[in-house]
């Protein structure tokens, strides 16, 4: 799975403190032109829907009663204009009560 199967949930965990995690999972490199924060855009449009469509009640109805958060874990250090993206992604998605976080994997 990655960024680029939109429609497709890359991964769901629990974590520590009991947190039902959906991770996406970014390869791509950054550029100047900044194209592909549009997918990353519509991946993060596909998870919440699949939150709030009730997908993940009917996927994992054990998990129904978890805090959740959304997690993007990028191999490339996004640039200034991504994390600009991410702040206001984040604002958003927490405005409406869900966790939000990422971070690049150690290379």
């Amino acid at each position: 799975m990655s960024i680029e199967d939109k429609n497709l949930i890359d991964l769901i965990s629990v974590d520590k403190q009991g947190i039902l995690v959906l991770t996406i999972s970014d390869h791509l490199k950054w550029d100047d032109k900044n194209e592909y924060l549009l997918l990353l855009q519509e991946k993060i449009n596909s998870y919440l829907d699949f939150i709030e469509n009730g997908q993940l009640d009917e996927s994992y109805p054990d998990k129904a009663d978890k805090k959740i958060m959304i997690q993007i874990v990028f191999k490339y250090q996004p640039n200034k204009t991504a994390e600009d993206f991410l702040e206001k992604a984040g604002e958003t998605v927490k405005g409406i009560g869900y966790g939000f976080n990422f971070y690049q994997l150690n290379q």
